[in-house]
């Protein structure tokens, strides 16, 4: 949502551009980079800065080494919201760079967000209601176009040799994009920079699940005469569930222990800013926001088994105090130097919830029907 047109020379110094070498940090400051590029990608095309000489993107991932070989667009409105940036192998032989650094992808789909700018503002805000409304993004076109270009890259290099990085609602593509390829086994490391949290959907799911564990709690207190009869039902389903059932059940632990499933294997990596409420959300422990679970929100009930649902993510808190809304959403506080991060792992209630169909195991069912 927000750009600062640095002097990237200032930058490089700051991060060192000889080292290529790109650990936690390093890694976290290119991803950024490369989505700041693409926020000046449209903002190029917006002015017609189209020549090498005054177009400002390229300087965004040419230090880096990467080169752009695809930029995303918006067929409703010809903009561009994302761009698929490769390792230039030319360029780093120039500078003596013999071989890719390990760890550093061979190529980003970088994602950006809103733009309150008239070209583009009407659709980033129609995507931003989007979220608001049914906290998902699915029924966009920019989804599309990402998810296709995300598995075609994926494909071509490797799903280990890929990154998927977004900020604001550019990082509410990332995450669903990263989370539907991972559904069919594709693991893509995803960066997801001030992640949209909120959204009414998520209200009102909070207000359902309260009143379902208060209307399961007067339940309990409320003796029923028809025990004896349910108890007896019981007994001939589990008989009529028989062989079927088992089978299917111990298939579902087959799943649990075949790695192509994916669990823990997709870990997305967010950073979220304390003082952001576009994002904040993400760093509601789970014992604050649903006690029903009483701390045990990664598991599953079904029929009856307990099933770790072992649902994960690499959740960075940046907390400096309090801040004004602009400088905790803003895109480069992720590649300041003096940048002190926490990190969090397994703790966050909205992530489980939002990975949580990724992990869950369907409940057998008995086939009625003729084999």
């Amino acid at each position: 949502m927000l750009f600062m047109y640095l002097d990237l020379e200032m930058l490089l110094l700051l991060i060192g551009e000889t080292s290529l070498i790109p650990d936690g940090n390093y890694k976290r400051t290119v991803m950024a980079c490369f989505i700041q590029a693409v926020y000046l990608l449209e903002l190029d095309r917006q002015e017609n800065r189209s020549n090498k000489e005054n177009a400002l993107a390229p300087k965004w991932w040419i230090p880096f080494k990467y080169k752009l070989v695809q930029t995303l667009i918006d067929e409703r409105d010809g903009s561009i919201f994302g761009a698929i940036l490769e390792w230039d192998r030319s360029a780093a032989m120039a500078d003596l760079v013999l071989i890719r650094p390990s760890g550093a992808p061979r190529a980003v789909l970088a994602l950006r967000g809103t733009l309150l700018k008239s070209p583009t503002i009407r659709r980033d805000i129609e995507d931003d209601l989007r979220f608001l409304a049914w906290e998902s993004l699915k029924g966009s076109v920019r989804f599309n176009v990402a998810l296709e270009a995300l598995k075609s890259v994926a494909e071509s290099y490797g799903s280990n040799n890929v990154c998927v990085a977004g900020h604001s609602l550019g990082a509410g593509f990332a995450l669903q994009v990263g989370k539907a390829l991972a559904k069919e086994g594709i693991y893509v490391e995803t960066h997801l920079f001030n992640p949209p949290s909120v959204s009414v959907a998520m209200s009102l799911r909070n207000i359902g699940e309260k009143a379902e564990f208060a209307w399961k709690r007067i339940k309990s207190m409320i003796p029923s005469g028809s025990e004896t009869t349910e108890n007896s039902s019981n007994i001939e389903e589990e008989k009529s569930y028989g062989v079927t059932g088992l089978k299917s059940w111990v298939s579902n632990l087959n799943r649990l222990k075949n790695p192509g499933v994916g669990i823990g294997k997709w870990v997305p990596h967010l950073y979220v800013n304390n003082s952001d409420y576009i994002c904040c959300s993400y760093t509601e422990k789970s014992d604050q926001v649903e006690k029903s679970n009483e701390g045990k929100e990664n598991v599953n009930t079904t029929n009856g088994r307990a099933v770790a649902a072992a649902a994960a993510a690499k959740l960075f808190v940046m907390s400096k105090g309090k801040q004004k809304f602009l400088e905790a959403h803003g895109l480069e506080q992720w590649w300041s130097d003096d940048l002190q991060l926490q990190l969090a792992l397994h703790d966050s209630k909205l992530i489980s919830r939002q990975l949580k169909s990724l992990y869950t195991i369907s409940a057998p069912q008995s086939n009625t029907g003729k084999s």
